[in-house]
């Protein structure tokens, strides 16, 4: 596995922030790529895959890690190597340049990479909603009191180019704003995101579970906007957001297309198994570092991002849409192009899952 350091620019605290950055990607690599290899029990002729995940222990991606833990990978016929990167862009980044043959990341990324003349589909739709919630420090929680207020703000992102920074960017310009009257901090997840703003480096921000409820239980900040569940999708983005997902570069693709119908088999089964079983339940079968806020606040983390998954790893019929209408909302790149949606996802293979 390769690790790449995250570079965070907080000024002020940027050589403490940056320590315990390295201190948590290095114990999240480590420990998800021994239980990711102890999991396999895949045998020597199975098919390798390698899939690059924007930050394993994160509860929006919790799919990749269970369909390795429930042996889905294995009863295919597949050798699968999870790989770790802080943020979405990162996995992207890893596929686009063919380190990896799969990333789990943000769906969006298809339609940003169309732009750029990369063609990559998503074949496994794994959330209609992005699980993100945009939380507030306690010391600003009187000064932000919606997105209105993020004029001249430090707002936190798992990475420049993340998902969440176009998210960020909507919310702002959808308010009246324009993206340059704030600054987007590159301020990761879990401890490093807490750090910052414990520290005052950034006043708010957008991250995930379980970083959400730790910073809620530890009375750190404050929930501004809630996009964990589809209801909360459709109140601040206007429709379904289709977030989490497996994608590939589409010749990748079409030219392996036994192996993507056992992964698609593998993650649909996980997503089943998903809806069927607790958040207790669901809990007990990851890895334990993964509960670093403690077992009963990793587990109401689940229970809370749970609504934004799908059963079935299909498109939400209107979710690729409103993922266009958001982003043409701050991207130039997207503004003025035509974006041939069906060529950024298939369900071709979700559909054949017994």
């Amino acid at each position: 596995m390769r690790t790449r350091t995250t570079m965070i620019a907080l000024a002020g605290v940027l050589a403490l922030t940056a320590l315990t950055a390295c201190a948590n990607d290095a114990s999240s690599g480590s420990g998800s790529a021994s239980d990711a290899g102890a999991a396999t029990g895949a045998g020597k002729d199975a098919t390798k895959v390698k899939i690059m995940v924007g930050g394993l222990d994160k509860v929006i991606y919790l799919p990749a890690m269970l369909s390795q833990r429930l042996g889905y990978f294995a009863a295919e016929g597949l050798d699968v190597t999870l790989m770790t990167e802080p943020a979405g862009v990162d996995a992207t980044t890893a596929l686009v340049s063919g380190d990896v043959q799969g990333a789990v990341g943000f769906y969006d990324h298809t339609l940003d990479l169309q732009t750029k003349h990369k063609s990559v589909e998503s074949v496994v739709q794994f959330a209609q909603a992005p699980g993100e919630v945009e939380v507030v420090s306690k010391k600003a929680a009187g000064d932000i009191t919606s997105a209105r207020d993020f004029k001249g703000k430090r707002l936190g992102v798992t990475g420049l180019g993340s998902s969440t920074d176009f998210l960020t960017k909507y919310l702002a310009v959808h308010n009246g704003l324009q993206v340059s009257d704030f600054t987007p901090i590159a301020a990761g997840a879990g401890q490093t995101f807490i750090a910052a703003m414990q520290q005052g480096s950034i006043q708010a921000g957008m991250t995930t579970d379980p970083t959400v409820a730790q910073i809620l239980d530890k009375g750190i900040g404050k929930v501004l906007y809630d996009m964990r569940t589809p209801e909360g999708s459709r109140k601040a983005l206007g429709g379904l957001y289709p977030s989490s997902s497996l994608y590939m570069n589409t010749d990748w693709v079409n030219g392996h297309k036994d192996t993507v119908q056992k992964l698609a088999n593998a993650f649909v089964k996980t997503l089943r198994w998903m809806s069927t079983h607790s958040p207790a339940e669901i809990a007990a079968k990851m890895p334990a570092d993964y509960a670093q806020g403690g077992a009963k606040l990793y587990e109401q983390s689940i229970r809370s991002t749970l609504p934004m998954f799908t059963t079935d790893g299909v498109m939400p019929a209107d979710g690729p849409e409103t993922v266009e209408n958001v982003l043409k909302a701050f991207n130039p790149n997207l503004k003025d192009a035509t974006v041939d949606l069906e060529k950024t996802y298939t369900t071709q293979f979700v559909k054949n899952v017994e």
